[in-house]
């Protein structure tokens, strides 16, 4: 079992906040796996299902960002989990918007929610760091945080964020935090589909529509025209092959 804590303050007021980053990841999860209605539990809002083959149980702190430690103090005793069963979702000023990153233990790095939880179970828990850019200056953080996304980055990176994050919760769920990662990687910057095979060199070849191979893995010969076998020389000898045969012989 797991303990997955979304930071956030409670509140229509604060909903959509970059603050609230947390409780989007963990709505996204609840709606996309099927997970139990949230109930008030532990001074938090709770849901709880099972993916990757583990069970998981959702905390929303409702006791505003600076008391979140209180909350899930109160569910680590309630389930007998120890700090490295938690997995803690928080807005990250440090990384670029759409970016985001695994952490196991460290410092709280002056965010509030994390600090509260630092004093309540300690540093040895699970953080997934989401990048929401800085504002600047450190007299603009305050503001910045307690802002709405733009509409641009809820229908653009922060969607395929959030999407990312709920592809990959099976396997973070099983302790994988790389493929975690690239599930998030997968959904922010898609492969580039390609119709090239890479041969034996490493080198991309092409396929024509005809199956043939094309490019730098093709050999010259196979590039060059085919030709006839060369015709015998004509000597003018209007002989049939039985003339020139009993010709041999007289």
């Amino acid at each position: 079992m797991k303990l997955l804590v979304g930071l956030g303050n409670p509140g229509a007021k604060y909903a959509g906040n970059r603050h609230n980053i947390g409780f989007m990841a963990l709505d996204q999860i609840a709606s996309d796996h099927g997970f139990s209605p949230w109930k008030s539990k532990f001074q938090a809002q709770m849901s709880d299902g099972t993916t990757g083959g583990e069970k998981l149980i959702l905390l929303k702190p409702q006791t505003f960002m600076n008391n979140s430690g209180q909350s899930v103090g109160e569910a680590l005793r309630f389930f007998k989990l120890t700090p490295s069963d938690v997995v803690v979702f928080h807005d990250e000023l440090d990384l670029a918007p759409g970016k985001c990153r695994v952490k196991q233990g460290g410092g709280h790095a002056g965010h509030n929610g994390l600090r509260s939880i630092h004093a309540h179970i300690g540093a040895d828990y699970m953080r997934v760091r989401l990048g929401i850019g800085h504002p600047g200056h450190k007299d603009a953080v305050a503001g910045y945080v307690l802002h709405d996304f733009p509409k641009a980055d809820r229908d653009g990176w922060l969607d395929d964020v959030l999407r990312g994050i709920s592809d990959g919760v099976p396997c973070l769920a099983q302790g994988d935090s790389g493929k975690f990662m690239n599930a998030v990687a997968l959904r922010v910057a898609p492969a580039r589909s390609s119709t090239g095979t890479e041969g034996p060199s490493g080198k991309k070849t092409q396929r024509s529509d005809a199956g043939a191979e094309t490019g730098p893995a093709k050999s010259a010969q196979a590039r060059a025209p085919a030709t006839k076998p060369a015709a015998p020389p004509d000597t003018g000898d209007t002989r049939n092959p039985m003339q020139k045969l009993l010709d041999r012989f007289k």
